[in-house]
């Protein structure tokens, strides 16, 4: 029984249900420099698909140990139980110790140093600049929202998410046109998607004494964040597939637009935190859709 309830407890430490999407999201890049390259190589492939999972499963970890003592203050599960399996956060409720999930946090980041030192040299480099960058950016999103009267967490934090699988096309492309474009699509799209954690986990926030956006400018502020940084996505996604991709990734990005809206839809017309939580699995197929859609098109020119 007490094994069992570990395996939950580690499930829960990694959102272990969402692990199939970071490789996808850090392939997604690898792909479009395959494609720009004009050569495939199924072992770097591979290669990725696993620094992808272990490289991200290590950031989901170092947000728990960071966010230790502040997450004892929940009051309200609501995005808990969405994020984590068997709803537990496992640090607070003492399923696994401090010293056990740095541990695992360190065992993640040595198996992924190990993965990225098989890459191709001077690109091993690029992806080591950006783990280094991302975690640092993760430790500084968590520790600036504390104190913050501007939303620096937010704009700078979120980075990390935007330059993850923009390590995934330094694999064997270079920083280049098809790069820019992707940052100036995905950078929008996660702060919308921060935005819609911070509506929904608002009362924990407020308990904690956290500087979130709707700590910062309320409930029509964060209503408006989402909103402006959701047009702004559209605009720039349109500009990224129409220059850079064909029509099979437009097919795909078309229905995350329309996902997108109606996303917003939901949190304008939401009134508690349980009416908008409906909108965050939008916006997480939002991001699955256009990583297929950027996979398959990229599959097909190739």
């Amino acid at each position: 029984m007490i094994i069992k309830e570990k395996i939950k407890a580690y499930i829960d430490l990694t959102r272990a249900h969402f692990a199939p999407v970071w490789p996808l999201l850090f392939v997604s890049g690898l792909m479009l420099a395959f494609r720009n390259e004009g050569f495939f190589s199924g072992q770097l492939l591979i290669l990725a698909i696993f620094i992808g999972l272990f490289g991200f499963e290590a950031g989901m970890v170092l947000n728990d140990i960071v966010d230790h003592n502040v997450d004892k203050k929940d009051t309200d599960n609501i995005l808990t139980n969405y994020w984590r399996p068997f709803n537990e956060r496992p640090i607070p409720s003492g399923l696994i110790s401090l010293k056990q999930a740095i541990l695992v946090f360190l065992a993640f980041v040595i198996i992924t140093a190990i993965l990225i030192a098989l890459l191709p040299f001077p690109h091993l480099i690029y992806v080591y600049i950006i783990m280094i960058y991302a975690y640092s950016m993760e430790v500084f999103y968590q520790l600036v929202k504390k104190k913050q009267r501007f939303p620096f967490a937010q704009l700078l934090g979120r980075t990390d998410l935007v330059m993850f699988p923009i390590a995934g096309y330094l694999i064997v492309g270079q920083f280049d046109f098809t790069v820019i474009l992707y940052i100036l699509f995905l950078y929008p799209w996660a702060l919308v998607h921060l935005g819609a954690n911070d509506i929904v986990d608002i009362e924990n926030d407020k308990v904690k004494g956290l500087n979130t956006i709707a700590g910062l400018y309320g409930i029509k502020g964060n209503k408006l964040w989402i909103a402006i940084f959701s047009v702004m996505h559209l605009i720039t996604s349109a500009i990224f597939v129409l220059l850079d991709m064909g029509i099979l990734a437009l097919i795909g990005f078309s229905i995350a637009w329309v996902l997108i809206i109606v996303a917003n839809v939901i949190i304008i017309r939401c009134k508690n935190s349980k009416s908008c939580l409906k909108a965050l699995p939008l916006l997480h197929a939002t991001l699955l859709i256009y990583i297929l859609s950027m996979i398959i098109d990229s599959v097909v020119v190739i």
